[in-house]
């Protein structure tokens, strides 16, 4: 595995480091990824003086401090390089229904 290969893996991993990053995104047109010898990191781009990263993140949290806070970790990874972090989208996460949780009072099917 090449350095440049190595180096997409080790930002993907810290992107996903947040406990808000829930994927990484290579954007609406697909742009965003670093192609690899047999494989693509999907949600990185690499270029000699910048780290482009795309995020699909939790809904909660104020987006401008998840990009700051994503930023930070990989940049901790890359700091020869600017990093610039594209939230690509927002889940909402819906929480389990009662009858899935086993709660009293729920009759099961």
């Amino acid at each position: 595995m090449s350095a440049e290969a190595r180096l997409a893996e080790r930002v993907a991993a810290a992107a996903r480091e947040s406990p808000d990053v829930v994927d990484l995104s290579a954007g609406a047109f697909g742009t965003v990824h670093t192609v690899l010898p047999g494989d693509v990191v999907s949600g990185v781009s690499l270029s000699a003086s910048r780290v482009e990263v795309g995020v699909v993140v939790r809904w909660g949290r104020p987006l401008p401090d998840v990009a700051a806070d994503v930023r930070a970790t990989v940049a901790a990874v890359v700091p020869d390089r600017a990093v610039d972090v594209t939230i690509e989208d927002v889940v909402v996460e819906t929480p389990t229904a009662p009858e899935a949780s086993g709660a009293p009072g729920r009759a099961r099917s």
